[in-house]
């Protein structure tokens, strides 16, 4: 219809140009075949490999996922995204790492180097996840609800709409992680008294989660003993307990109210309010719970 309502050649031919840039835009790539040096070398290199190790392989043979399990027994995938001139430029490579994964490729390489080198990664983070998974099984963690293995935070619960968020140094996993404190400030004041005053007994000997109890002087809840309702109420807005994936982060200062929201909904709702007020991005008003 464009094409048919140009009124001469020249507006035509901008119209026709506009028309194919689009078309190939959301058009797919075609498969084109790789020289036959490329398949022979791959196939070659996967066999010295070794098949048990490879998860998955395309049917145009320019992506593989290689599988492996460190010390811990821990499960891992490694991508692997070859282009036509392998093995003379190395393959991209997607790992689920807290930290950047380079690969050191010599054109002689083959795959069992970067598969060499993805093993001596996962054991260079071995202490970080071991440190994770201590706090994953020993406590009730409220964010990420599924953590992938690049994940370097925790939301950790403490009491009833009390939490800390703690980020984790993958490289320094047993070195005091950076701390935050989340509920009523008549709850977490005295938790960030006890972390300043007990900063310097902090031993890289002992676990993170050991070290983050004798320094809070605190127990927290544990898996085996409560449920999750027991501490993690929904939002007093919406009612719920997740909005986007996020938990209720926002708690009421009143010692008889203590009621938590979503930072969404709090801001939401005190927008609408004529007795709310606003200095710069923060809000300030009455509890929706309470109205204190």
């Amino acid at each position: 219809q464009r094409l048919h309502s140009c009124p001469d050649l020249v507006s035509f031919m901008v119209e026709l140009k506009t028309v194919l840039e689009i078309a190939l835009k959301n058009t797919q790539d075609l498969h084109i075949p790789r020289p036959s040096e490329y398949y022979s070398c791959l196939v070659r290199d996967l066999e010295i490999l070794g098949w048990n190790k490879v998860a998955y392989v395309d049917s145009g043979l320019s992506t593989v996922k290689l599988k492996a399990e460190d010390s811990c027994g821990r499960q891992h995938l490694i991508t692997l995204k070859l282009n036509a001139k392998y093995p003379t430029e190395p393959p991209d490579c997607l790992v689920d790492f807290p930290i950047p994964f380079a690969v050191s490729w010599m054109p002689q390489n083959s795959l069992i180097d970067i598969y060499n080198q993805f093993l001596a990664a996962l054991e260079s983070l071995k202490e970080f996840w071991d440190a994770l998974d201590e706090i994953d099984e020993r406590t009730w963690v409220l964010e990420p609800e599924n953590p992938t293995l690049s994940a370097t935070t925790r939301r950790i619960a403490i009491g009833n709409n009390v939490s800390v968020s703690i980020e984790v140094d993958p490289r320094h996993p047993n070195m005091l992680p950076e701390c935050y404190f989340l509920g009523a400030d008549h709850a977490v004041n005295p938790l960030r008294a006890k972390l300043n005053n007990n900063m310097h007994l902090w031993n890289p000997e002992i676990s993170l989660l050991r070290n983050l109890r004798e320094l809070l002087e605190i127990d927290f809840p544990s898996r085996a003993v409560l449920e999750k309702s027991d501490f993690a109420k929904d939002c007093g807005i919406c009612y719920a307990y997740r909005l986007d994936g996020s938990a209720p982060d926002q708690v009421c200062d009143d010692p008889r109210c203590g009621q938590p929201f979503h930072q969404a909904c709090l801001y939401e709702w005190l927008q609408g309010l004529p007795t709310s007020r606003q200095s710069f991005n923060v809000i300030f008003g009455e509890c929706p719970y309470c109205n204190k």
